[in-house]
């Protein structure tokens, strides 16, 4: 699903990735660990298209992205991967609802249609009483479950999650983790996930272990 071949990465003298290749399977959920500064978010935000690589190759599902122009990579970026973050960025002046089918109105979809897939994914996260909520009505629980069906809004095969629990409390975090495999398990979406929770790695069906910009074996 995920390959990616001798990725290099510098910010100025400062070289983040270094030859960096891995291999992630259809299905997999992958940890990415490592200290602070290790080249985690460098990586994910490369293999999310956010941010070129100086060097290297990336391919998702067969499509060489890194050969892509900047219009074609926002379009294969909308249709193909969902991105979950630390801070949910969900837009406060919009309703959960709202907040979910954006990413399909900007891919050209119906909104009845947009309106119909957001529902489904707020029921399918006993959210459906929560619809018309902004976000600052929502727990923070709430809010990034709200942040992961936006994310999903387009049945993308690749999930994307920075410190996705950072923000949330020891149930919450557990709460999310387990909604994860869910989604793996009914819809066979492949997730990589950077972060410094012990029991999320724990739970991932595989850690890659990042160190001073290199894959540690």
């Amino acid at each position: 699903m995920i390959q990616a071949t001798n990725i290099n990465k510098s910010y100025g003298t400062l070289q983040v990735l270094k030859d960096v290749s891995l291999d992630i399977g259809k299905g997999e959920v992958v940890s990415i660990v490592g200290a602070s500064g290790a080249g985690k978010t460098t990586l994910l935000q490369i293999i999310g298209t956010l941010d070129r690589a100086d060097s290297g190759k990336v391919s998702i599902d067969g499509h060489d992205i890194t050969a892509l122009g900047e219009r074609d990579l926002a379009a294969f970026r909308n249709r193909n991967i969902g991105f979950v973050f630390q801070s949910h960025n969900l837009l406060p002046e919009f309703t959960a609802l709202e907040n979910i089918c954006l990413p399909a109105l900007i891919a050209g979809r119906p909104f009845d249609e947009a309106r119909r897939d957001a529902m489904s994914l707020l029921d399918f996260f006993s959210l459906q009483q929560r619809a018309g909520h902004k976000p600052a009505a929502l727990s923070g629980g709430e809010q990034q479950r709200v942040a992961v069906a936006r994310a999903l809004i387009n049945k993308p095969a690749v999930v994307l999650a920075d410190e996705p629990s950072g923000n949330l409390d020891t149930h919450h975090a557990r709460e999310l983790h387990e909604l994860f495999f869910r989604l793996r398990d009914e819809y066979n979406h492949t997730f990589v996930i950077v972060t410094h929770n012990n029991d999320l790695a724990a739970m991932s069906d595989r850690q890659i272990v990042l160190r001073d910009g290199k894959i540690m074996k």
